[in-house]
């Protein structure tokens, strides 16, 4: 009979063996979650007890409700015209310059992210607006299929983000402040993918081509179109930590507004609502299935003991801590390419977050818990646009047949290399990270 201890190393192989049999990642967790369980406790009763038990107390949990409110404000945010506004004015304003129009990709993609919080969401709404825009104009298919895809990433990280309310459930932080401290690190990278975009123009100028110049008139008309964005991204992020009303409230009050904006730009009826709600909870009950297979897995690996006895191991071998988190961030690259970014957080951060908590940065809990949780936002982000199973990479390429998979790879391990070094300044400089919350 195997100890409990060795039950949940075993399960690791055998969760990656159902992932890498297609299963969804959701039912690969509830599966190894369920019958380690069995098997755990000998038995039927407590297995019985927790399977009756687990989904009340997993879906009971009230900020699980801000998932919902944030999918449907994207869901309106994409209705109602934003997207088009936000590259039109990014686009007056950058387009007449070598490599603008991708770099004013990059920051509608920014923009939109701000009121969508989704990765996915923002790179296929973007892609539907500005690629065509980008191939007009003469840019490669590989470089406007690698701009699209890296800008969509900024939908993780920019507040409000999906991962960032995961991440806070799992390690008991303040969403407030996670928000606040993602909004330096998310303006790093819609930087940093421009001034790799300065760069890839100048190594490549074949590749990118021009928009005319448009008079100071019009680009004020396209600037002021994007108040609505504005608006709803003050007022949801700004309430929260302002302290108004929860990130709850923040998301409802969000939702409410891109629904009174689509509604007075003409985008919103009886059916475009409907098909909202739909896409909605289509959205958020693939994410709860998510999470509650990762709740019965990490209860049945906190029955084992292997995160202690994890961070256990590690205290005693005397490693550096900084050596502990490079190597913990080059498991989530490499993690990255072969699996999405919420099951990355939900099967990761339960059993590394006790062993970085473990170690000395010379922070406080909280400080090193918002700190590792935006590096690691920033590296499962990484895994979005990483070959040869980035997420983003296969959404932009499908929406463009002619352009082989291949030339994308090529074109987006320039902003791969733009995310390393970001993710390097921000462990260099823990500051960067935590100004607001100090």
């Amino acid at each position: 009979m195997l100890s409990d201890l060795a039950l949940g190393y075993l399960s690791f192989p055998v969760l990656l063996l159902l992932i890498f049999a297609r299963a969804p990642i959701g039912l690969a967790m509830l599966i190894c979650g369920i019958g380690g369980l069995y098997f755990a406790t000998d038995g039927t009763t407590v297995f019985m007890a927790r399977l009756k038990s687990e989904v009340y107390s997993t879906f009971s949990n009230y900020n699980l409700s801000i998932i919902p409110m944030f999918l449907l404000m994207g869901q309106f945010a994409t209705l109602s015209g934003m997207s088009q506004a936000l590259f039109r004015a990014a686009q007056s304003w950058l387009g007449h310059r070598k490599g603008g129009m991708a770099m004013a990709a990059v920051g509608a993609c920014a923009g939109f992210g701000a009121i969508c919080g989704s990765s996915l969401a923002t790179a296929a709404t973007m892609s539907r607006v500005a690629l065509p825009e980008l191939r007009k104009y003469g840019y490669s298919g590989g470089f406007s299929t690698a701009t699209l895809a890296a800008g969509g990433t900024l939908g993780i990280l920019i507040p409000p983000s999906v991962i960032l309310v995961i991440y806070a459930m799992l390690t008991d932080q303040n969403i407030a402040k996670l928000f606040a401290a993602a909004i330096i690190p998310g303006i790093l990278a819609a930087v940093g993918y421009m001034l790799t975009i300065a760069i890839y123009v100048r190594l490549h100028p074949d590749e990118a081509g021009t928009h005319p110049s448009m008079p100071f008139g019009e680009r004020f008309k396209a600037l002021m179109a994007v108040w609505p964005v504005l608006l709803v991204f003050g007022l949801v992020v700004g309430g929260i930590y302002q302290g108004w009303f929860t990130p709850t409230e923040g998301a409802a009050v969000g939702a409410a507004g891109t629904g009174l904006i689509a509604l007075l730009s003409g985008s919103l009826n009886w059916k475009v609502l409907r098909d909202s709600i739909l896409e909605t909870a289509t959205g958020t009950g693939m994410i709860f299935f998510i999470v509650l297979g990762a709740a019965f897995y990490n209860g049945f690996l906190a029955l084992t003991h292997v995160p202690q006895e994890l961070s256990g191991w590690v205290t005693s071998q005397g490693f550096s801590p900084w050596a502990v988190m490079i190597l913990i961030l080059v498991f989530y690259l490499i993690l990255g390419c072969l699996m999405d970014s919420l099951s990355m957080i939900l099967l990761t951060v339960p059993i590394l977050w006790p062993v970085i908590s473990s170690l000395d940065f010379g922070m406080t809990t909280e400080e090193l818990a918002i700190w590792f949780g935006i590096i690691v936002l920033i590296v499962v982000e990484v895994g979005l646009i990483t070959p040869p199973v980035g997420m983003n990479l296969f959404i932009i390429n499908s929406m463009d047949k002619e352009t082989p998979i291949t030339a994308t790879y090529r074109a987006v391990m320039f902003f791969v290399a733009s995310d390393i070094a970001r993710v390097a300044i921000l462990l260099l400089f823990p500051a960067i990270t935590l100004v607001w919350i100090r």
